[in-house]
């Protein structure tokens, strides 16, 4: 059973009974359990507000589209549980040091107190703030601790892959060349001359200020076609007539080109490895969460479905 069926099943909640409790079990203010240990409902509503933050409230919630962000949101705080108690059966838990260096690095984009002053902004308890943050941590050490180390990959794995996906490391051909632009033909035209003589753009944009000159690396195929049929021909270092572009008169000054290709398999490996990499992790991890959940006892509330009328409901009428 992987995340998706696990979501499916908590946004069915009160449509089918799936997970419901007895009626001794729904205590007020939890939603779920796993393993005995509670999810509240308090954590499950700074979750969705987490994840509306950057959303724009132009357009009210309907009960439906509530229903299915609460029943994502829940099956990753059953996940986030679930990840927590693999990591503390081996003593891997993410530690408050751990927990804190994540919150220093955070910190340092900031400057001094502003951390603080986005936090007041956006009504963000700086508890719940960190509890996101040490369950995003402890899902990046499952992948490097658990699933990582038992995950490997063969020479003969990396060559399929390769041979069955050659089109992804085709290289088209590239062109390197200065550009000069200016205001008027006759300031391109003596600008070029001087590059052509000095090949020197410091002392070129000294002596015409008006001119501009940029180095461009592109692929010769998304070259304008007016760029592309002026560089037919030209040896390295040789300019092209003046061109007039949009708003300003041009020039090209051809340096290099690099034909099309096909990467080879010792460059094109970190590539594969990193491929392959991410679908056995993908497939690790659905594998341990399958297994996980078999043994697992995971209880909702039927409570929740009112909590998402409510929220719903209190959503409309701001």
């Amino acid at each position: 059973m992987k995340l998706r069926a696990l979501i499916l099943s908590v946004m069915l909640l009160g449509l089918s009974g799936l997970f419901a409790c007895t009626p001794s079990q729904n205590e007020q203010g939890v939603v779920a359990t796993v393993n005995g240990k509670k999810i509240s409902l308090k954590r499950l509503e700074m979750k969705y507000d987490f994840k509306h933050l950057d959303v724009a409230n132009d357009s009210l919630p309907s009960v439906e589209g509530v229903r299915r962000d609460y029943g994502e949101l829940l099956g990753d705080l059953i996940v986030e549980a679930l990840v927590h108690e693999e990591l503390e059966t081996r003593g891997l838990a993410v530690t408050d040091e751990e927990l804190q260096a994540a919150e220093n690095t955070v910190r340092k984009d900031y400057p001094e107190g502003a951390f603080e002053d986005v936090l007041v902004e956006e009504y963000i308890d700086i508890d719940a703030w960190r509890q996101e943050l040490r369950g995003r941590l402890e899902l990046m050490k499952l992948h490097t601790e658990v699933l990582r180390p038992a995950v490997s990959i063969t020479y003969q794995e990396a060559e399929k892959y390769y041979r069955e996906h050659i089109s992804e490391f085709y290289l088209p051909a590239r062109v390197r060349v200065h550009l000069i632009e200016g205001p008027s033909r006759d300031a391109v035209q003596s600008a070029q001359l001087f590059y052509l003589q000095k090949k020197d753009m410091g002392e070129l944009e000294k002596k015409f200020s008006h001119v501009k000159v940029r180095e461009l690396r592109m692929q010769e195929d998304r070259l304008p076609v007016l760029w592309r049929n002026a560089l037919k021909g030209l040896e390295a270092g040789e300019a092209t007539p003046v061109m007039t572009g949009e708003q300003k008169f041009q020039s090209l000054v051809f340096l290099s080109k690099t034909e099309a290709r096909v990467l080879d398999p010792s460059r094109a490996y970190p590539v594969v490895e990193k491929v392959l990499l991410e679908q056995k992790l993908r497939d690790a991890f659905d594998a341990w969460l399958s297994k996980t959940l078999e043994r697992a006892e995971i209880r909702v509330s039927t409570h929740l479905l009112q909590s998402v009328q409510k929220k719903s409901a209190s959503t409309t009428k701001e």
